[in-house]
């Protein structure tokens, strides 16, 4: 059925809007623990006390191996020539971006203490309303960005008056779009924000429902989101922003077209925020159709994120001893919250099975288990009724929990980049953040090229590490 808003081909030139005034993986599981190691020794290696033997590995070991020159400075980081605007300048603080105090509330009661490098550059950019792409490789912080623009340049100026939506999101994933939600309504807490998220695999009648009773924000995954248009109940004439977030993995997850078929239907003068971890060719050409006069933030690998977070090692100098470990870091994971990360989902149920075998309490979560389950598990683990998450790399991309001041990397990640996904779950908002890596004897060339590429230093795990979180 075609809808009564107008179609707009994407091919068609946008007419100008005026800017808005401020107002180590492996395929199965690993062997059982080897008896060997006398206790003691492992929880001195777990406190970071090195009390090697001469002519053995251990931390002071690694470190000497991985060199104690300073890392090497790269360079590179801009692609497809999308470098940072002139016009951009750095905005320090939240109460000097020109937020509604409503939102300054409640951007600090949700935890908020300062912004971060990008936030800095990018709010007041959109909240004068314009085009911006968005390069960064941790989006997740662009996320409450454009939430907070979206609430403080949409909704709070007509909520009052209409409920219709203003603010469309579209995200790779169900989970990332329930949270972007479930942030948005915690964010707009004092100003009664109505947002509902119209994700694949819930029940269509209830979409409809909330969608007739109105909402002001709608986030979402592109096919649902589509079809809610095509039957209707999504109605798009009054939308003033479009959030694409991650659109790299949109596109990575074959989302292109359903991206092109929502845009058709949004009014020609809708501001469109582009977030995205890289800037592939689709990506550039999907920016020339959308987005007219874009302004362009990147910000690169040594502004970005590893400010807060202490990053430390631990040698375990073999597979088996890992778990021994970990068991031993427990009191310390619980201090705060935590997030252990495996690189496959056998890994993660394995090493679940085994720490409750040993009493301890944990929770796991990885992309075979079923969405429900999934909810369930992130909302314990939001709630902090549930303390130490065991995760694949489903949860190192977007999701968010203020509350994660701990990281294990029970393997360190496949590639480099993913290593900024996972330890940027911790020391957000200004808070403090600890990484803790376990490295092998052949995880020391990973770690090293870890430390060069983002021009950083792993050092050792001190015996205080608790007074660190």
């Amino acid at each position: 059925m075609v809808p009564t808003e107008p179609a707009i081909p994407w091919c068609r030139a946008r007419a100008p809007r005026p800017h808005a005034h401020p107002a180590h993986a492996h395929g199965g599981p690993p062997a059982p623990p080897v008896p060997p190691r006398r206790r003691s020794a492992v929880k001195a290696r777990a406190a970071g006390v090195v009390r090697q033997r001469r002519g053995h590995g251990g931390v002071r070991g690694v470190r000497g191996r991985l060199g104690a020159e300073a890392p090497h400075e790269r360079g590179g980081h801009d692609q497809g020539g999308v470098e940072t605007s002139e016009e951009v300048d750095v905005t320090p603080t939240f109460d000097t971006m020109g937020l509604r105090e409503d939102l300054l509330r409640g951007i600090y009661a949700y935890g908020f203490e300062k912004p971060s490098a990008i936030q800095q550059r990018a709010i007041k950019q959109i909240i004068k309303g314009r085009d911006v792409i968005a390069h960064t490789v941790n989006p997740s912080s662009l996320v409450f960005l454009a939430l907070w623009a979206v609430i403080n340049s949409c909704v709070i100026p007509c909520f009052n008056q209409v409920r219709e939506t203003q603010a469309l999101i579209l995200a790779p994933t169900r989970e990332l779009a329930v949270q972007i939600q479930k942030g948005l309504l915690a964010l707009g807490d004092y100003m009664n924000v109505q947002c509902h998220a119209c994700i694949g695999g819930t029940n269509v009648g209830e979409d409809i429902r909330k969608l007739d009773y109105g909402q002001h924000v709608v986030a979402g995954t592109p096919g649902r989101v589509f079809d809610m248009i095509r039957r209707r109940s999504l109605r798009t004439r009054a939308i003033k922003m479009l959030v694409l977030d991650e659109a790299d993995e949109m596109l990575n997850k074959g989302f292109k077209e359903q991206i092109y078929d929502v845009y058709r239907y949004l009014p020609p003068a809708t501001q469109v925020v582009l977030i995205s971890a890289t800037l592939p060719h689709e990506i550039l050409e999907m920016t020339n159709k959308f987005m007219t006069d874009p302004i362009r933030i990147l910000v690169k690998r040594d502004e970005l994120t590893l400010e807060g977070i202490k990053q430390f090692f631990v040698a375990v100098e073999r597979e088996e001893w890992k778990f021994d470990t970990l068991c031993d870091l427990y009191d310390t994971l619980t201090i705060t919250q935590a997030v252990i990360f495996c690189n496959t989902k056998r890994k993660v149920d394995w090493l679940t099975e085994k720490m409750r075998e040993a009493n301890f309490t944990v929770s796991s979560m990885h992309g075979d288990m079923p969405q429900k389950e999934r909810e369930s598990i992130m909302k314990e683990f939001r709630s902090g009724a549930s303390r130490v998450l065991i995760s694949t790399d489903v949860w190192a991309r977007g999701l968010d929990v203020p509350q994660v001041s701990l990281i294990i990397n029970y393997d360190l990640p496949n590639n480099r980049e993913l290593y900024i996904h996972r330890i940027g779950r911790s020391g957000r908002y200004g808070r403090k953040g600890v990484a803790i890596n376990f490295v092998k004897n052949d995880d020391i060339r990973i770690l090293r090229d870890i430390e060069q590429y983002y021009s950083t230093q792993i050092d050792e795990m001190p015996m205080n590490v608790a007074d660190l979180i």
